[in-house]
């Protein structure tokens, strides 16, 4: 319906089921000409992500959000800032940050060209959506704040 234009009507019935808006809003993101995390970024991210200490893993992320272009890292923080009051309600919806990066990861942040082990891709994108939910603050925060 949005991609044809048509005006959606949230109220509508239809959108009643969750599992039907999350559907369509992990398809919106899958099917993006370019992940939210673009191609170029996606070694970038693993590198950080390898990061032993925790404090230099959460800068190094940071730091890579800052550098993505600004479509990108603002359609970035209101889809984290949204998935960390998802996280916030996990004892009544069953979504932690675990299983929403088990979700989210792969749609967001993907390898152009899907060579070597898709299990360890998998486990990196995982990861980085965890990492981004987790430390949504720290990550989103700027010099301002």
């Amino acid at each position: 319906m949005y991609d044809e234009e048509e005006k959606l009507n949230l109220d509508d019935s239809q959108w009643e089921d969750i599992h039907v808006v999350t559907g369509a809003l992990k398809m919106f993101f899958r099917e993006l000409p370019e992940p939210l995390f673009p191609y170029s970024f996606f070694e970038r991210f693993v590198e950080a992500i390898k990061k032993q200490d925790n404090n230099t893993r959460i800068e190094a992320v940071k730091s890579l959000v800052q550098k993505l272009p600004p479509p990108n890292r603002d359609t970035m923080k209101v889809l984290f800032g949204h998935l960390t009051k998802i996280v916030a309600k996990a004892s009544k919806n069953l979504m932690s940050t675990q299983s929403l990066g088990i979700v989210f990861g792969p749609t967001l942040l993907r390898a152009e060209n899907e060579t070597g082990n898709m299990a360890i891709h998998m486990v990196y994108q995982n990861q980085i959506a965890e990492l981004m939910l987790s430390e949504y603050s720290k990550i989103f925060s700027s010099e301002e704040d």
